[in-house]
């Protein structure tokens, strides 16, 4: 199971999981030093201990000017996390889970956020890649002009078999990762509480499948969401 030290926050993680919707457009601006400061530590962090390689521009506007963002009705977006990491089967899950928890880091912050995988276009010079590095996608960040709006979402009984024997905490896992960001609102994901073994709790996730993809990274943004909402000391994956 995957964990993150305890930060000092405006609101618990919780919190953030219910007030963060996607925002598209972005207000003129700039991100503070202590935002900044707060931002680049968990980077760094979260680089060591998700073998990624995350990196934060600050101020730079071409990345969504192009048409893809036009269609995509981004606006003004100045600041982004551009998510990479070396070439692997499991890549894109670990950018899925460890980019959440910045997107709701960022909520607690302050701040808006937006997971992007095609409308976005790649400036050279603005980020690294070490070799047989690959960017799995980029994150807009910023002040929005709005707190965006929230979404329909699929029941727990849809996604899970949380209406068997599994205990309250399964239910509020599943709840909570129901409310991930997933491509084009697909939650192409599923949980089920496999029972109970050597004193602890086993709680198995897959993806399903879909023409859109995405589903691997947006499993790994549902699994941090249940982890938040099941409380991580409850069970393990298996």
């Amino acid at each position: 199971m995957m964990s993150f030290s305890r930060t000092q926050m405006n609101m618990n993680l919780q919190e953030a999981i219910e007030a963060r919707h996607s925002v598209r457009a972005y207000r003129e601006q700039p991100l503070t030093e202590d935002v900044v400061r707060v931002l680049e530590e968990e980077i760094a962090r979260l680089n060591r201990v998700g073998r990624l390689h995350i990196q934060l521009i600050q101020n730079e506007p071409k990345a969504f000017l192009g048409t893809l963002a036009k269609y995509g009705r981004f606006r003004n977006v100045r600041n982004y996390l551009v998510m990479a990491g070396q070439k692997a089967e499991d890549l894109d899950e670990r950018v899925g889970y460890y980019g959440e928890h910045l997107v709701l880091l960022a909520q607690t912050l302050g701040l808006n956020t937006c997971w992007v995988g095609l409308s976005y276009s790649k400036v050279p010079g603005t980020y690294v890649l070490e070799e047989g590095e690959k960017i799995a996608c980029y994150i807009a960040i910023g002040y929005g002009e709005t707190q965006g709006t929230s979404h329909k979402i699929k029941t727990a009984e849809q996604v899970s078999n949380v209406s068997g024997r599994a205990p309250s905490w399964f239910r509020r896992g599943v709840e909570a990762a129901l409310l991930a960001p997933t491509a084009v609102n697909q939650q192409k994901f599923s949980f089920e509480y496999v029972g109970e073994k050597d004193g602890r709790h086993q709680v198995h996730a897959k993806k399903g499948f879909s023409l859109v993809g995405y589903t691997q990274m947006d499993l790994g943004i549902a699994k941090y969401h249940f982890e938040i909402g099941a409380g991580k000391e409850n069970f393990v994956w298996v």
